[in-house]
């Protein structure tokens, strides 16, 4: 009886994990799943924002990286993938991270959202070395984190520049 409970609630953890790293699914839409994941992440983080504050975004962050890595390494290794693109939740940790910097404004979102989506994709050092070096759960999230460090940089680079035209 206990074996059965433990295997019913194992799938039930891994169906969780499954969830959280696609994204609650966007990871399976067509074409640059990626991308996806990062448009999902706009709103969400706009409205933390705007009905709370930057604490509490930088907050979920830190505790969706961690959740993030858990459920990254659950579903990598059902998928059978190192790094399956149907993971999404390092983009939104990621997309979440970058904006961190910036109020919830369209225009800066819009930039943010482009400059991350930059970075995740041409992988500049260290993110390349992350990437190919650093495996399970724990390589799925932090690459798109160094890629995050690299966006929010040159987001606030923009916001310092233009805030007063925005």
């Amino acid at each position: 009886m206990n074996r059965i409970l433990y295997g019913l609630f194992q799938n039930y953890l891994i169906g969780v994990a499954k969830i959280l790293a696609t994204g609650f699914g966007s990871g399976y839409l067509p074409k640059a799943p990626g991308t996806w994941g990062s448009i999902m992440a706009l709103p969400i983080a706009y409205a933390i924002t705007f009905w709370g504050n930057a604490e509490l975004l930088a907050s979920l962050v830190f505790i969706f990286f961690l959740i993030g890595i858990w459920a990254s390494n659950i579903t990598s290794k059902k998928m059978g993938d190192s790094d399956p693109s149907q993971i999404v939740i390092d983009e939104v940790v990621g997309q979440w991270f970058t904006l961190l910097v910036v109020p919830p404004n369209l225009v800066f979102y819009l930039f943010g959202f482009i400059l991350f989506r930059l970075f995740d994709i041409f992988k500049p050092w260290p993110i390349t070395w992350i990437d190919k070096n650093i495996k399970g759960g724990l390589g799925i999230m932090l690459d798109d984190v160094f890629a995050a460090i690299y966006a929010a940089f040159f987001l606030w680079l923009f916001k310092i520049a233009f805030q007063d035209f925005i």
